[in-house]
């Protein structure tokens, strides 16, 4: 076969089937017009070194998986030739791998000294360098103010809207259990070594979402002796990210991640912007057998509003 023919079955360019030739990983015949006549094996080593080089290996590497094949044996990495040269590529990966992760420390080293040279900060409890502190409020938060934004919602069914849980599992809004359910929304959580977005603070209503997930922590138990079935938290965020938050502030309960923003288009509820980011503003929806009993909106201060709900609950318990 010719050629263009080769490139055509083993998924490669004829420029590429000319290197291979020139490193001698593939010998075609010459006719007697001069031109190079492939055969299967061609095509067969072809392909071999293209899979190869796609995990990694370069090209020049793979003779001792070609050699393998011309022995007779069924597959090219059938011989010791073949491992050891595995074992080379997974020794040169690890030597990037660890040069890209010295990298990435000191990237975000100099991150989290520009993030927080200008910010409020708290005193560094290891001897390192200084840490937003996102567990506490500023005493001079401005309080956010009843748009009416969330006052169609009580009566309200939850959509039919499926989101991820920091558990792995899937949720699906509109069957969250008989009973009540707590679902709090809230903008995005901060976390060490991350800069919230520029003026923050000045945002009525943005600062303290670590505080109130620490508050629904606190008050979990009682929240399901008062009456709710289930409590989640729910953000714009992704999985990984509420993951992280879940572990190190030790949450009993699952955080939904919605980075589509799909519960606000459903229900049309409130966002905001801010660096670029659309977030949501921050309400709880008491849920009943899948409609909206309740709204909590606006919410603040935030460190308390678990209480607000734990309140709520104990007053209008169910039968």
């Amino acid at each position: 076969m010719r050629i263009g023919e080769l490139a055509r079955r083993a998924g490669v360019t004829t420029k590429a089937v000319r290197y291979y030739e020139s490193l001698g990983l593939l010998t075609p015949v010459r006719l007697a017009n001069g031109y190079r006549d492939y055969d299967e094996h061609d095509v067969r080593l072809t392909r071999e070194i293209r899979a190869l080089s796609r995990l990694g290996i370069p090209v020049e590497a793979t003779r001792p998986f070609l050699e393998c094949l011309a022995l007779g044996h069924r597959h090219a990495d059938d011989c010791p030739a073949a491992l050891a040269g595995y074992r080379d590529a997974i020794d040169e990966l690890t030597k990037r791998i660890e040069g890209l992760v010295a990298r990435r420390a000191v990237l975000a080293a100099h991150l989290q000294e520009a993030a927080h040279r200008n910010s409020r900060l708290s005193p560094p409890t290891d001897g390192g360098e200084p840490m937003t502190d996102y567990t506490s409020l500023p005493a001079d938060l401005p309080v956010p103010e009843d748009d009416g934004a969330a006052a169609h919602l009580p009566g309200t069914k939850m959509p039919h809207l499926e989101l991820h849980a920091t558990d792995g599992a899937t949720v699906r809004l509109d069957a969250l259990g008989a009973g009540r359910t707590v679902l709090y929304v809230y903008p995005l959580t901060g976390r060490p070594g991350t800069d919230l977005p520029e003026g923050w603070d000045s945002i009525p209503g943005a600062r303290g979402c670590t505080p109130e997930a620490c508050g629904f922590r606190d008050h979990h138990q009682e929240l399901l002796a008062a009456g709710a079935a289930r409590v989640y938290g729910l953000s714009s965020q992704d999985s990984d990210y509420q993951r992280e938050v879940t572990e190190r502030l030790h949450l009993p309960f699952g955080m939904l991640s919605d980075p589509g923003r799909g519960l606000a288009e459903a229900l049309d509820l409130p966002t905001f912007t801010a660096g670029g980011l659309t977030l949501y503003k921050r309400l709880t929806l008491i849920v009943r057998d899948g409609v909206i009993e309740h709204v909590f909106y606006p919410v603040f201060p935030p460190d308390q509003h678990a209480g607000q709900v734990l309140a709520w609950l104990g007053a209008n318990r169910l039968c």
